[in-house]
């Protein structure tokens, strides 16, 4: 094991690298990056559940933890701009000031919902103005800008790959040093489970004797869903599993690794399937291709669905002690304990959903990549044959 420890961390690079250019260009024009703004609205008198458990979902350019009149505990991030007049600038995100007193900074403006209102009353074209999402920044001279900046949701992603090059490298150290006949200690003996878990009951039966090969992606899959999984249940962590552009990246990297494991048995059974009349082949054709773009679809939609939905419950659970507040302060008194005792139930059903998941995406990876390598049971029973001794054996 530990001398496949390394060929494991070889596989992170490859998605850690693809979510961050993938999650910097969503960053640019994307209605997710919510300003500071909007949760400083929220604490008005009248509290917009809404704005509040969307501003906590999506991303931003920032870690806010809370705030107490004009304090805000927050954690500011770079922002790398480029224009094409002004080349690059970076600076951190607390330069734009907070809710309620943003300000321009070197030309720069951080959109807000008032900022958008004023453009539309300005006359300012429509199509620009849909454009503008609050989070979003803009150049005050109306010149092109590309954000290129790290939100929450890159910077948490970057610290969930550090985390799990740490937490395998030592695995694979203490594995190295105490050989196969010493039992594991620490950190392995906790660790090396789950890798054989992930061995035994994802890869050896959906990939026919053929597993070792994809065991260090299918172990940097599952284990770095399951650190962002887990991160983002951290209050003020950013929610990176309920980012829609995080699990498309790993979906189209689970889709690159289904092609390649194709063979032209698969391709011929997909495109001229045997044994049908030809005009039903030719209806049958394309409704298989459309078949492998469903099945990435499904593992992007059903991480996102997921990841976001526990999020939304809980938020939703706390949000009501302060809409029965501005009812009546007796009202949300009484009904804290009630949705505190709901939120933290949903918070335990968020940590065994954040292992489910990580082992679903996992699964239904290691099924795509099976079906695209599965023997014909049409053709070489002894190849079929072989592939169960390979598998018995190893």
């Amino acid at each position: 094991m530990a001398s496949k420890g390394y060929r494991f961390f070889i596989r992170i690079h490859f998605i850690v690298v693809l979510s961050l250019f993938c999650c910097i260009s969503y960053a640019q024009d994307s209605s997710a990056l919510m300003s500071v703004a909007q949760e400083e609205r929220v604490e008005k008198a009248e509290f917009n559940a809404g704005n509040a458990i969307i501003h906590h979902v999506l991303d931003a350019h920032e870690f806010h933890f809370f705030s107490i009149g004009d304090f805000h505990a927050s954690l500011p991030l770079p922002v790398i701009l480029y224009s094409p007049a002004k080349g690059v600038d970076m600076f951190l995100s607390s330069k734009f000031g907070h809710a309620g007193h943003l300000q321009p900074y070197k030309g720069y403006r951080m959109v807000d919902e008032h900022y958008i209102e004023e453009q539309k009353a300005l006359g300012v074209d429509s199509a620009a103005v849909a454009g503008l999402h609050a989070g979003s920044i803009v150049a005050e001279d109306g010149s092109k800008v590309y954000d290129l900046s790290i939100t929450k949701n890159v910077a948490q992603m970057l610290l969930s790959a550090i985390l799990l090059i740490l937490i395998m490298t030592s695995v694979a150290k203490s594995a190295r040093r105490n050989g196969p006949n010493k039992a594991p200690t620490g950190l392995q003996n906790l660790i090396e489970p789950v890798i054989t878990f992930v061995r035994d009951d994802i890869a050896r039966p959906n990939l026919y004797g053929k597993h070792n090969r994809y065991m260090p992606f299918l172990l940097t899959l599952f284990f770095f869903i399951l650190i962002n999984n887990l991160l983002g249940l951290i209050p003020g962590a950013a929610n990176s599993s309920g980012n829609i552009a995080f699990t498309g990246v790993l979906a189209l990297i689970a889709f690159v690794y289904i092609l390649i494991s194709t063979n032209k048995e698969f391709w011929a059974h997909t495109l001229w399937a045997p044994g049908i009349p030809v005009p039903v082949k030719l209806i049958l054709a394309p409704v298989e291709l459309l078949s492998l773009l469903i099945k990435p679809a499904a593992l992007m939609i059903r991480l996102f669905a997921n990841m976001t939905a526990g999020h939304i419950i809980i938020l939703s659970f706390i949000s009501l002690i302060f809409i029965f507040g501005n009812m009546s302060t007796v009202a949300g008194a009484g009904f804290a304990p009630v949705s505190i005792a709901f939120a933290i139930f949903m918070y335990c059903i968020e940590l065994l959903v954040a292992f489910i998941q990580a082992f679903i995406f996992t699964m239904l990876t290691a099924v795509f990549i099976g079906q695209s390598i599965e023997p014909s049971t049409h053709g070489d029973h002894a190849h079929a044959h072989d592939d169960k001794h390979e598998i018995a054996a190893a």
